[in-house]
C-alpha cells in the first residue's frame, strides 16, 4: 500500500531534549537511517520495524493523546515528535506530518541534517543536527539546509569532544547561526557496552573527550548563545531503556 511507513515504536513519554524538554510527547520512531554516528543510541531502529498505514499511526497517536484533550494549555498537548532512525528517508513522513498538523498537534521533527528539509510542512518544528567531528559523519552535513531554517526551528550540536566544541563554535560564527533559530549543545551520554553496535562509525583518532562540566564552563567562558542540554529521559529512566 502507498500510505504506509515502517515504524519502530510509538509511545507516550516526556520530551527529553530541545526547547520543549519536559513536556508530554508522543514519539513516532521510524525505521531506517543513512548515517552511523559513533554515539547513536538507537541502532535498533536501523532495521527493526513494522509496516503501518498513516490512518493507523494517527489513530494510535490520538489514542495516546486522548487523556490530554480536556487540559487547558498555551499549546496543544501532548506534542508529537517524529524521530528515528531518520524520518525523512521515508517519503510518507511528509504527508503524516501534514495530517498531524491538520489535526491540531504541535509536531516536532528530529532529523540528522543530511537530507533536504525544505519539503517539510511549514508548521512543523524542525530540530536539525549539524554533525560534529566525533560523530564520524561530519562530511554528511547538508549545508544547503541552512537557508531553509526558520525561527521556529532548532539546530542541535551533539558534543562529545573538545574538537566537537571548537568545530561547533566555528560554525556558529561562520554561518551566523544564532540569527537563524535556537541553538542546542547536547552533551553525549556515553553508550553502554551492549549499545555499541558494530556498524557505528568509530570516533576519529586524536580527539579529546569533554566532560559535562568542561562543556558548560567553555560555553560560559566563550559567551556562546546556546542552550546546554542533557538527555533528560536518560536521567529519569535507565540510559538504555526503550519506549521512554
Amino acid at each position: 500500500m502507498s500510505d504506509q511507513l515502517v515504524v519502530n515504536e510509538i509511545y507516550l513519554s516526556l520530551q527529553g531534549e530541545s526547547t520543549f524538554a519536559g513536556l508530554p510527547c508522543v514519539f513516532v520512531r521510524l525505521t531506517g537511517c543513512n548515517l552511523r554516528c559513533s554515539y547513536c543510541d538507537t541502532a535498533y531502529a536501523f532495521t527493526e520495524g513494522t509496516r503501518r498505514t498513516l490512518p493507523d499511526i494517527i489513530a494510535e497517536v490520538r489514542r495516546l493523546a486522548a487523556a490530554y484533550a480536556p487540559a487547558a494549555a498555551t499549546q496543544p498537548l501532548p506534542l508529537v515528535e517524529l524521530t528515528g532512525g531518520e524520518p525523512l528517508l521515508q517519503p510518507n513522513t511528509l504527508p503524516l506530518m501534514r495530517q498531524l498538523c491538520d489535526a491540531g498537534f504541535t509536531v516536532l521533527l528530529e532529523t540528522s541534517g543530511a537530507l533536504d528539509i525544505s519539503p517539510v510542512d511549514a508548521r512543523v518544528r524542525r530540530i536539525m543536527d549539524l554533525k560534529c567531528p566525533s560523530s564520524g559523519e561530519v562530511e554528511r552535513n547538508r549545508w544547503e539546509n541552512l537557508p531553509h531554517l526558520r525561527p521556529t526551528d532548532e539546530i542541535k550540536f551533539v558534543i562529545g569532544t573538545v574538537e566537537d566544541y571548537e568545530w561547533a563554535k566555528a560554525q556558529i560564527r561562520e554561518h551566523k547561526l544564532a540569527t537563524k533559530c535556537p541553538l542546542l549543545f547536547s552533551w553525549i551520554t556515553p553508550l553502554q557496552a551492549h549499545q555499541q553496535a558494530k556498524v557505528l562509525k568509530p570516533v576519529p583518532t586524536g580527539q579529546t573527550p569533554i566532560s559535562r562540566l568542561d562543556l558548560v564552563q567553555r560555553i560560559i567562558a566563550d559567551a556562546l548563545p546556546v542552550r546546554f542540554q542533557l538527555q533528560m529521559h536518560k536521567i529519569v529512566w535507565a540510559p538504555d531503556q526503550r519506549g521512554v
